[in-house]
């Protein structure tokens, strides 16, 4: 059985190697350059060097695959982030409709179980729709937000800062993509889901901004304070930033959306995973922010 894996070297796409691997297989990548991957990944998986964005290369890399883990590439500040993620898409459409795929897994999130009003989210809201419509057998795993993406503030939290434009009492769930990472080829590798599979990956619970404040202070041994903002005035860095107003509002709209959001699958055995934010951000954010702090003259 070929499967095939996109984003091969980000947070969930590189666990996903290493497992298939580990058990086994000669995984499928697609990956825009290959030295990006290390030299004993390289000599044991299949490389297929190209851009997701390039439709040709899409269609070819998938020919012969009966399994694909699809990761929507588009950056979030792309000018028009929900059409490119759509038409990136398309060819994988195309090949699941034309039976050339039999099963994909996409990494989706909470939030597309709303379809529309919460920015970029609505682009994976229509590739889970396009995919149910093409007849092969889908798994849609509607994941918690990453523990990674306090990685993108580590400016602010060298200085012991952690600004949030989400409703800083609100629970919302948090995910390691490590975690996302061992259900996706669990996923690849179960051969007994059938149809249209829908799966949340909430993480191990859900937490505040001010909960998540408190937890990196201990965990990083500094206090770090939370610093709310409002939508405003990310609109206004963002425009600041010369970014476009799709861009502006795909990034906006993930955390205005999402406030009223009820994730359509309850936390239970099967959506909840076990790290916690604790011990990531000592394992793998205090470290970047202790090396960051030597590196300051």
């Amino acid at each position: 059985m070929t499967v095939l894996v996109t984003t091969p070297t980000g947070h969930v796409g590189s666990r996903v190697v290493r497992l298939l691997l580990q058990a086994g297989g000669r995984p499928r990548v697609l990956v825009r350059d290959p030295a990006r991957l290390d030299e004993e990944t390289r000599a044991r998986v299949d490389v297929c060097r190209g851009d997701l964005t390039d439709a040709a290369f899409v269609r070819a890399a998938v020919s012969g695959v009966r399994t694909v883990f699809w990761v929507d590439p588009t950056p979030h500040t792309a000018p028009d982030p929900i059409d490119a993620s759509l038409t990136t898409a398309a060819p994988l459409v195309e090949a699941a409709r034309a039976g050339a795929v039999e099963r994909v897994v996409l990494l989706s999130s909470i939030g597309a179980e709303k379809r529309h009003g919460v920015g970029h989210i609505d682009a994976l809201a229509g590739i889970e729709e396009r995919l149910d419509a093409t007849g092969a057998d889908v798994l849609h795993l509607r994941c918690a937000y990453f523990f990674t993406n306090l990685l993108l503030d580590l400016e602010g939290l060298s200085r012991n800062v952690l600004t949030t434009a989400f409703e800083p009492d609100r629970p919302m769930p948090w995910v390691d993509p490590r975690d996302i990472g061992d259900i996706v080829a669990a996923r690849l590798l179960g051969d007994t889901w059938r149809g249209r599979v829908v799966q949340a990956v909430h993480g191990p619970e859900d937490l505040t901004f001010h909960q998540v404040a408190r937890i990196l202070s201990e965990a990083l041994g500094r206090t770090i304070r939370l610093d709310p903002v409002g939508v405003e005035a990310v609109r206004d860095a963002l425009r600041t930033a010369g970014l476009s107003p799709s861009a502006v509002e795909g990034i906006v709209g993930m955390t205005t959306g999402s406030r009223d959001l009820v994730p359509e699958q309850p936390r239970d055995l099967l959506t909840t995973t076990p790290t916690r934010l604790g011990g990531w951000a000592h394992a793998v954010l205090r470290p970047l922010l202790e090396g960051a702090r030597r590196d300051t003259p």
